[in-house]
């Protein structure tokens, strides 16, 4: 790759202006968010098509399972994107390649050895998922599937990030989006119109992630990438390994602990019956369409705020960071606005039992209350592993889907019974957007001094 070639690629973050370079990066993954949102509630719009609502809740209690694979992804996603950026800051390219490099075939070997365990342990892990006899078959037939995905799941969350880093945002959207339109267009038609209910959202959701990853791969094989995929520029020596994990794991305990707090959540709200896990799961749906856009957000914006760490231009970091903010809090009460006004319309497009729709409202509406701190959440806690500062990434992501929220759980639950498992997240959103500006002041600070 030549200087000049490079050099285009990477003005936007050294001297553009600020609010373009901050939407330019922004947009196309927040777009390949809204998608991959679309895509997630076209699964359970189709199944619910099918009119049985133990369907969309057994779809509902595999979800969590699978955010493993996304969580993994983050790993050599995100920790590569925040290794990758302050080196092309600091103008080491041959190094960033090299982390490149690890991170893909990372994500292989991981993909593959997740993939066969979750095979061999299937139903060891529905019993731990809490899964009773109503749904046992429609959740082994969809984690029985999707489990094949495995390295091509970690493969497209892990270059969407690292895409990014390179001033790459649309081809890291493209990718995104064809698996995720590939999935919106066979599932009609495998649900459906085949007949296939259940396993056919699984079958395209494999298919999806196989092309979004091949798409990924491609890219990189025409050789016009400042990156490299190659095996022999793969290493783990000079901090690589090291770089990548100290960023990635903390990243990616925010997938993890929601993976494994919502199995936990999943189990306690069975007790309430299976309608009462098809409304929850279509309440996370809504409320999701709020966190989907707004975590696209933070992670657009991370490759921009890292290259201003690696090449110490704290004015511009500090004018990017400013803008984001304004920019995520005015995108989340607003779409907080509109999911509120539309709860009972998009509830009602999933979910036919009576039980189950006035669940999915009731919850939705509980949810919503503290959505619109989703964006700035997310952008402060993505400048926290821009700036590199890995214990203070590792605290938030473990705080808000883990230490404050399954004790949280208990807590309310034990005062307000079914309700309380629901109010546990919106007041642990509080908690953690104080937490989240309580760890970014003195790591900010002690960054400048640095």
């Amino acid at each position: 790759m030549n200087e000049q070639i490079e050099q285009k690629q990477l003005e936007l973050f050294s001297s553009g202006k600020v609010s373009s370079a901050v939407l330019k990066n922004a947009i196309p993954a927040m777009i390949a968010m809204l998608m991959a949102l679309i895509y997630n509630l076209a699964d359970t719009f189709f199944i619910g098509q099918v009119h049985d609502d133990l369907q969309v809740a057994a779809v509902a209690m595999c979800t969590p399972v699978f955010l493993m694979f996304m969580a993994i992804g983050t790993i050599f996603g995100l920790g590569g994107s925040s290794v990758i950026a302050r080196a092309l800051g600091e103008g080491h390219t041959e190094y960033a390649k090299k982390v490149s490099s690890f991170c893909m075939w990372s994500c292989v070997v991981i993909g593959v050895v997740i993939s066969c365990l979750f095979l061999l342990f299937m139903d060891q892990l529905l019993t731990l998922m809490g899964v009773d006899e109503n749904v046992w078959e429609h959740a082994k037939t969809y984690m029985v599937i999707v489990s094949f995905s495995g390295p091509f799941a970690l493969l497209a969350n892990c270059f969407s990030g690292i895409l990014r880093a390179e001033g790459q945002a649309n081809v890291s959207m493209t990718g995104t989006l064809i698996g995720n339109l590939v999935d919106l267009v066979l599932n009609p038609i495998m649900i459906i119109w085949l007949g296939w209910e259940i396993a056919g959202a699984a079958i395209s959701t494999v298919i999806g992630n196989v092309l979004s990853a091949l798409y990924y791969l491609l890219y990189y094989r025409k050789g016009t990438s400042l990156l490299s995929i190659r095996l022999k520029d793969c290493s783990a020596k000079d901090g690589i390994c090291k770089n990548v994990l100290a960023i990635g794991i903390p990243a990616s305990l925010g997938p993890l602990m929601m993976s494994a707090s919502q199995i936990l959540l999943n189990g306690r709200m069975m007790a309430y019956g299976g309608m009462a896990v098809a409304g929850m799961g279509v309440a996370s749906k809504v409320t999701m369409i709020t966190g989907m856009i707004c975590l696209g957000l933070g992670q657009g914006v991370q490759p921009l705020l890292g290259y201003c760490v690696g090449a110490k231009l704290w004015d511009r970091f500090k004018k990017a960071l400013t803008f984001s903010l304004v920019f995520a809090l005015s995108i989340s009460v607003v779409m907080t606005g509109v999911c509120y006004l539309l709860t009972e319309q998009i509830v009602n497009l999933v979910l036919t039992d009576p039980a189950a729709f006035d669940f999915g409202c009731h919850f939705s509406r509980i949810l919503l209350t503290t959505s619109f701190l989703f964006g700035v959440f997310h952008v402060f806690a993505n400048t926290l592993q821009a700036m590199g500062a890995a214990m203070p990434s590792l605290i938030i992501n473990l705080s808000r889907q883990g230490i404050l929220f399954i004790p949280m759980l208990f807590v309310l639950e034990s005062f307000l019974g079914l309700d309380g498992l629901l109010w546990a997240q919106p007041v642990v959103d509080v908690l953690s957007m104080v937490l989240a500006v309580a760890l970014y002041i003195p790591a900010y600070r002690k960054m400048v001094r640095s």
